[in-house]
């Protein structure tokens, strides 16, 4: 190391770094483990390798090891003293490409943190590296001995040519790391592939860049080389184009069902002022962008979406021939925006930083649209040459906030609203197509009816009438799941209270018959002997099932028969509401708070004001029961806006508040974390509101700690 020069003038002071700097760098710039293998993958790549080996093994003491080998261009010993024994050099930023014959790839990285990366996973490394027609040279660095030293001035690495043949090509690097500080167990070695899979684009054809992983340490585990599905080349929903130097967003949208049966395509273009506008509706500060036209420069993108629900997730796993819980891995590993810089990963670098974009913290009361990023593999293409203003930051975790930086999201949401769009279009489009009689052709008695009339007639023992029972409770069952499944896509569709009103017909109409057939049972069979028993109750219990699945949809049947001129007072409403939920409320010692700011008459329909808080107040209710004895709290408040035409009502709790997978998407239909809810208590209540002309939201976490919901009504005049 370099000795500091001391001035002779006593008022300079030099600065001074303990050699500590090194294990404390690692550390704090270096995310975490798995950060830190993908940051010496990257420098094998700025070594224009077109392979690297990552080996997890043991040495004969059981020490265990890291290896990572590259086929790159390898060092001789003078870029060894004055390229990487510097850290934090600036040779990367001075030299952006290196050349392999005549072939040029652009560097990755500028900051050095290979070295830092090797100081967190192990206190060990030995280094084999050889360039070509050069020597191949032996490095060692200890750095725990590096961190108790006193002074960099003592800090030394050990730089001798090999003995024998280390490396089997011509040129390359070879990095052992001992003495490693975590354990990698299978669960991080799992994180490591994902996380790898995800460092060269799964969008790129080229495969210039090979990654093959192997833990040496396991007797059942081969080396692998990284690579993504197969279904990731093949989405159901994806969006491409660019941005480009005119200042045009072009996009390219494609739908193609999974089963390829169905597909469509669509065509558009953005302006700048078009995009500023979007950014408006998505009531986000504008004045933090450019007004003129943007300013970061060109890029290309591609982004992929699926949905995610069972069906879709069976589908791609018959289509692909792959497990469904591989699916949901390989969605989750490679899931929301990527930003690659010439080729290689910019962001995100870890899990944390996957909603760099912060599409999942958008609160919304639209039933189903938006896509969050656990549905979309994305990749946007810049290059340094165009976008010098779009760089991560020293952690890899997010962008450095620069107005261009600003820019970029802008427009990338704006792309994200497009393809949501078109997504909901084809979605609902296919919904229509199926036949709406097809929903109830299950709900029919008449053929097991004709069944147990010859059971019957034929002096058959009870027992032959059990096999028909419970066929015709799979029948009910299933009837019932589907009846569900088809509101959930037809419950966003304009016409919402006309079919939740033809569904309500449809079922009380076939459950009026159904019961009528449970009846000739219990007549043919009196009094039901123990051995159907069972199979009666269950069949008992699934048309009451039905019949609670119709009264759920009855506000929103109820739209049609409004009568607009009805008022309620908001605050009897709630007191009415709270008396029919007062046992429980009573027993679960709940304390009730209500404002004085409630007693205002509204302009609400009282049947469905009823729903409305019936429906906040269930859903309180429950997840109160979770919280502790003596801290449970449910509040109103209100407030008046819009100039007093309005109010804003709150409804707070002390509970558990909303889980993070679901606070997204909350009011949408079929979403619910109660183990019996089918998730439409949420989707009717902000509906309701927004007959009235107003927005149904939630804070999370929310007030007391637990949830808020707050929504907003007309006044009374």
């Amino acid at each position: 190391m370099a000795k500091i020069n001391h001035n002779k003038d006593n008022n300079l002071i030099p600065f001074k770094m303990h050699p500590r700097v090194f294990a404390a760098l690692g550390a704090d710039l270096v995310t975490n483990d798995i950060v830190a293998v993908i940051e010496l993958v990257k420098n094998s790549y700025d070594a224009f390798a077109k392979n690297v080996w990552i080996r997890f093994d043991e040495d004969e003491h059981s020490n265990k090891f890291i290896d990572i080998k590259d086929d790159g261009i390898g060092m001789n010993r003078e870029t060894i003293e004055n390229v990487w024994s510097l850290i934090a050099t600036p040779f990367k930023h001075d030299n952006p490409y290196v050349m392999s014959g005549k072939k040029k790839r652009r560097v990755s990285g500028e900051k050095g943190l290979g070295r830092l990366s090797v100081a967190r996973l192990g206190s060990g490394l030995e280094m084999f590296t050889k360039a070509e027609a050069e020597s191949c040279w032996q490095v060692k660095v200890n750095w725990e001995n590096i961190s108790d030293a006193n002074s960099l001035e003592n800090c030394y690495i050990s730089c001798a040519k090999c003995k024998g043949a280390i490396l089997s090509g011509n040129t390359g690097t070879l990095l052992r790391i001992s003495g490693l500080r975590s354990d990698w167990n299978k669960g991080m070695l799992s994180d490591l592939e994902d996380n790898l899979a995800r460092l060269v684009s799964p969008f790129d054809n080229k495969k210039d860049f090979q990654i093959h992983l192997e833990d040496a340490t396991s007797s059942d585990d081969k080396p692998l080389k990284i690579e993504s599905p197969r279904f990731l080349s093949n989405p159901k929903y994806c969006i491409t184009g660019e941005f480009n130097h005119d200042g045009y967003l072009i996009c390219t949208y494609m739908f193609r069902s999974i089963d390829k049966k169905s597909s469509r395509t669509s065509e558009s273009k953005m302006t700048w002022d078009q995009i500023l506008h979007a950014a408006k509706d998505r009531r986000e500060d504008v004045s933090q962008l450019s007004q003129e036209k943007a300013i970061c420069g060109t890029f290309h993108y591609e982004i992929r979406a699926w949905d995610i629900d069972s069906p879709d997730i069976l589908e791609i796993s018959n289509n692909f021939d792959i497990g469904k819980s591989l699916v949901k891995r390989a969605i989750k590993a490679h899931k929301g925006i990527s930003v690659y810089r010439d080729g290689i990963l910019v962001l995100p670098k870890s899990d944390n930083a996957k909603d760099w974009l912060g599409l999942d913290f958008r609160r919304i009361s639209r039933v189903g649209i938006r896509v969050s990023t656990n549905q979309i593999v994305g990749h946007v293409s810049i290059s340094a040459d165009e976008n010098p203003d779009i760089n991560d930051t020293s952690d890899r975790e997010r962008l450095v906030d620069t107005k261009a930086v600003r820019d970029f999201e802008a427009i990338l949401k704006a792309v994200i609203g497009i393809l949501e769009y078109e997504r909901d279009d084809d979605r609902i489009k296919r919904e229509r197509e199926k036949p709406l009689e097809d929903l109830f052709e299950k709900l029919s008695a008449e053929e097991l009816l004709d069944e147990v009339m010859l059971i019957a007639e034929e002096g058959a023992p009870a027992s032959k009438a059990v096999p028909v029972l419970r066929d015709f409770k799979k029948s009910l069952d299933q009837a019932r799941k589907t009846i569900q499944e088809r509101f959930i896509y037809y419950s966003r569709l304009a016409t919402v209270g006309s079919i939740a009103q033809m569904l309500i017909h449809e079922i009380r109409n076939r459950t009026t018959s159904l019961g009528a057939f449970l009846r000739l049972i219990q007549k043919e069979f009196h009094p039901i002997p123990d051995n159907i028993g069972k199979s009666f109750s269950s069949a008992e219990k699934a048309i009451e099932s039905l019949e609670s699945l119709a009264d759920t949809f009855a506000p929103l049947a109820n739209r049609s028969f409004r009568r607009r001129r009805r008022d309620s007072n908001l605050k009897d409403s709630i007191e009415e509401c709270l008396r029919l939920q007062g046992k429980i409320i009573d027993t679960m010692s709940i304390t009730v708070n209500l404002a004085k700011s409630v007693d205002v008459r509204v302009a609400v329909d009282p049947g469905e004001l009823d729903a409305v808080l019936l429906n906040l107040i269930n859903n309180a209710v429950y997840w109160l029961s979770q919280s502790d004895a003596g801290k449970r709290k449910l509040e109103f408040r209100a407030q008046s806006i819009a100039r007093g035409d309005r109010i804003k009502i709150r409804v707070d709790d002390t509970g558990p508040g909303i889980s993070d997978d679901i606070v997204n998407k909350v009011f949408w239909p079929g979403v619910t974390k109660k183990p019996d809810g089918i998730g439409m208590g949420l989707t009717v209540a902000s509906e309701l509101v927004s007959e009235y002309g107003g927005q149904m939201s939630v804070e999370h976490p929310g007030t007391l700690g637990g949830a808020s919901f707050i929504f907003d009504l007309p006044i009374k005049k």
